[in-house]
């Protein structure tokens, strides 16, 4: 992913600032340090139709019905620091699942890996049949 298409969708991004939750102090009462960030996948422009709908397939569980990405941060006390912290998370996950996976080619086995497993299982089965108790007939 490009700069130009980075600058973009972080443009795209829209944050609110909440009340962070824990221990804190008076200090946690009055300021709000926890970033909300919302990105709405169906209508961006920085992406292309192709990417929208991989990223649909990829993000169905982190997708609201509306298809709108939202991330919480309240790692630090910092609101800047948590809105830097959230825009990280954010373009990382974009690019991660952006990411088309190489397909497979099935190969056969080879004949000597072939030869290895029949051993091994003869193997197992004669350890197995020495455990059985021995027939009176």
């Amino acid at each position: 992913m490009n700069d130009l298409k980075q600058h973009q969708l972080i443009n795209e991004l829209k944050f609110k600032a909440i009340r962070s939750s824990g221990a804190g102090g008076q200090h946690v009462n009055k300021t709000s340090s926890k970033i909300e960030l919302t990105f709405d996948l169906e209508h961006s422009l920085a992406l292309s139709e192709e990417e929208k709908t991989l990223l649909k397939i990829k993000l169905t569980s982190k997708l609201t019905k509306e298809n709108v990405i939202i991330l919480f941060c309240e790692e630090t006390r910092s609101q800047h620091k948590n809105k830097e912290l959230a825009i990280k998370r954010f373009l990382h996950l974009i690019k991660t699942n952006l990411v088309k996976p190489k397909k497979r080619r099935p190969t056969k086995p080879s004949r000597s890996s072939v030869l290895k497993n029949i051993e091994k299982n003869k193997r197992k089965s004669l350890k197995k049949t020495l455990r059985k108790k021995p027939r009176l007939d």
